[in-house]
Parts: C-alpha cells; sequence; structure tokens
C-alpha cells in the first residue's frame, strides 16, 4: 500500500507540473491573440484610410465634372447672347452666366478642400501603411519567439505525459479513476498530506484513530472533512 501511495504521489506531482505548463502555455497563447490583433487594428485603419481616400478621389471627380458642366454653360450662354435681339433677354441670360460664374468660384474651393483633404489622407495612409509594415515585421518576430516558447513547453508537457502513463500503468485502473475525479473535484489536488494530526489539505484535524492507523499503510485513508487521499508526512 506504500508503494501504491508512493506512485499516487508521484503522479500528483506530475498531473501539478503539467498543469503549470499548460497555464503558461495558455499565457502564450493569449499574448499570440494580442499580437495578431494588434497587427489587424493598424491594417483596419489603413483599409478605413484607404476607404476614405477612395471616397474623396471619388467626390473630386464629380466636383470636377460639375465645374467643367458649368464652364461648357457659360460658354454657351456667352455664344447665344450675341444673336440675342431684345435688352431683355439680354438681362436675362446675363444673370444666368453671373449665377453660373458664382457656382464656378464656389466648385472651385470646394475642389480645393477636396484636394488639401486627398492630401491629408495620402499623407496619413503612407505613415500608417509604414507603421503596419513595422509592427507586422516586428510582431512576426515576436510570434515566432512566442510560439517558440510554446512549443518547448508542449514537448515538456509530452514528457510528462510519458511519464504519467508509465506511473498509472503501475496503479489499479479503479484507483486512477478516483483520483482522477477528486482532482477535479479538489481544484488540481486529490492527494493531501497527513501532519501531526492534521490534514493540510483543508487544515481539519483528524480523528486519532485513523491518523493512527495511517502508520500501518494497511489500506487507503481519506480524509473525513475534504475526501482526500491522505499521506503520512512525520514531522522532521
Amino acid at each position: 500500500m506504500k508503494k501504491k501511495l508512493e506512485m499516487l504521489e508521484e503522479l500528483q506531482e506530475i498531473d501539478q507540473q503539467i498543469d503549470i505548463l499548460k497555464a503558461a502555455q495558455g499565457g502564450l497563447q493569449t499574448e499570440l491573440s494580442g499580437i495578431n490583433q494588434g497587427v489587424d487594428a493598424a491594417r483596419e485603419e489603413c483599409a478605413v484610410l484607404e476607404a476614405s481616400l477612395a471616397q474623396g478621389e471619388i467626390e473630386k471627380s464629380a466636383l470636377e465634372l460639375t465645374h467643367a458642366a458649368e464652364l461648357e454653360n457659360i460658354t454657351r450662354s456667352e455664344t447665344n447672347m450675341k444673336e440675342i435681339k431684345t435688352n431683355k433677354e439680354f438681362q436675362a441670360v446675363g444673370r444666368e452666366i453671373t449665377v453660373a460664374k458664382k457656382q464656378i468660384t464656389d466648385i472651385e474651393e470646394q475642389l480645393l478642400q477636396k484636394i488639401s483633404q486627398i492630401e491629408d489622407i495620402s499623407g496619413a495612409l503612407a505613415a500608417k501603411k509604414n507603421t503596419c509594415d513595422e509592427l507586422a515585421e516586428n510582431s512576426a518576430q515576436r510570434l515566432s519567439a512566442k510560439q517558440s516558447e510554446i512549443d518547448k513547453i508542449q514537448s515538456e508537457i509530452d514528457a510528462d505525459v510519458v511519464r504519467r502513463e508509465s506511473v498509472t500503468k503501475g496503479i489499479p485502473a479503479s484507483l486512477v479513476k478516483k483520483f482522477t475525479i477528486l482532482r477535479e473535484q479538489r481544484r488540481g489536488q486529490a492527494l493531501a498530506i497527513a501532519k501531526d494530526g492534521y490534514c493540510m489539505g483543508c487544515n481539519m484535524h483528524l480523528p486519532p484513530q485513523l491518523y493512527n492507523n495511517l502508520y500501518k499503510y494497511e489500506e487507503l485513508l481519506a480524509c473525513p472533512h475534504c475526501q482526500r487521499i491522505l499521506i503520512l508526512k512525520l514531522q522532521q
């Protein structure tokens, strides 16, 4: 029975080590996700600027078409004025030309503003692309380093799993099942040290007869309070 307890204790140590390694691996996976999210966010910002730039070019083209159309209207009206016979018609066409010229002035102002906006967006986009490229390059290096750490930890986990399989071969399947259930129920700790009459798993006092029976190693004994399997550790 003492040998079985020693094997269970070794099994618990291996499982706890695997838990620690998996927690570390999970943390690294979270960091990987954070790095990827940073790159994705930078690319989304570039996409937003590119969309704004494309929209600005569309609006600029529309203004240029309107500007050309108004110029053509003025030219046509000025040509028609030469054929007008009455003063009333002449004045009416003159007013149309004046309005059209005012519209052209407004359009030209809008064009200048739009060109300025496009230049600003283009500059911001170029800077953002440079930043994005640098971030992507740096992130690739960081991703590679983190992945190497994850792979190294996985190798350690795999080695511990092999060790675990070797240990469990020497323990009855029913006892391994009981151990596994206790681990799930007791936050990863199926075994507890019994010392000075106490269960160190729950810090509760053990019945004297139960504690004394631990010295005999005749059977597996569990704490009546937390149900963990007890391992006797004598005071040094």
